[in-house]
């Protein structure tokens, strides 16, 4: 399989709910997500460096200064590191969500569910095989789409009965035709911004 077809599958998986029914849960702004973890990192080596691709430019002095400030109060007492961590975790995770553009909610704990296939991507990245998540997500996108297309054949042997029948043929198919339309702008977007990222890399 291409190596695009890898970033369309992801996309499709990660796109949200308008593909994915489960409810929504950001990875970022757990206690075993990513951020805390190279936070955590960062505290026990005294090295802020870890932490800093996770926020914009523009706030990284709030980071540094927060960083500094949790260095000096946790050396006070073991309670004091608990509560100075936390307040770093909390900070980093906050400005980390507001340069995304998302909100913060407060800090999950560890084992908090996740979207659908994040867990299985972050495994694909620890054990270099994206082959389980390509087979998950197209297993995901294989039912949403059968699902849909069988929705509209039944409905459409009865679409010319009556008005109404006509009528729940009709949206049955237009949402049939808008998720499949959603799929492909998403894949198209995402293999685009790749190809596009190669071509500036090489100029």
């Amino acid at each position: 399989m291409k190596a695009w077809n890898y970033y369309l599958l992801l996309a499709l998986l990660l796109a949200g709910g308008a593909f994915l029914p489960a409810p929504a849960r950001a990875h970022c702004d757990t206690m075993d997500g990513p951020v805390v973890a190279d936070a955590q990192a960062a505290l026990a080596k005294g090295d802020i460096t870890p932490v800093l691709k996770w926020v914009q430019p523009a706030d990284e002095k709030e980071i540094r200064d927060a960083f500094t400030q949790t260095l000096a109060v946790r050396r006070l007492s073991p309670e004091a590191k608990v509560l100075a961590d936390r307040y770093f975790f909390e900070t980093l995770v906050r400005v980390h969500r507001a340069g995304e553009g998302a909100p913060y909610t407060g800090l999950k704990p560890a084992g908090t569910p996740l979207e659908p296939g994040i867990a299985e991507a972050d495994q694909a990245l620890k054990t270099g095989n994206v082959t389980p998540l390509v087979t998950m997500v197209t297993e995901v996108v294989h039912h949403g789409i059968a699902e849909r297309f069988a929705h509209v054949q039944a409905l459409k042997q009865h679409a010319n009965d009556s008005v109404g029948a006509g009528r729940e043929y009709v949206a049955a198919y237009v949402e049939y035709v808008h998720y499949i339309e959603g799929l492909l702008a998403t894949a198209e977007g995402a293999a685009g911004e790749h190809h596009a990222a190669e071509g500036e890399a090489t100029h």
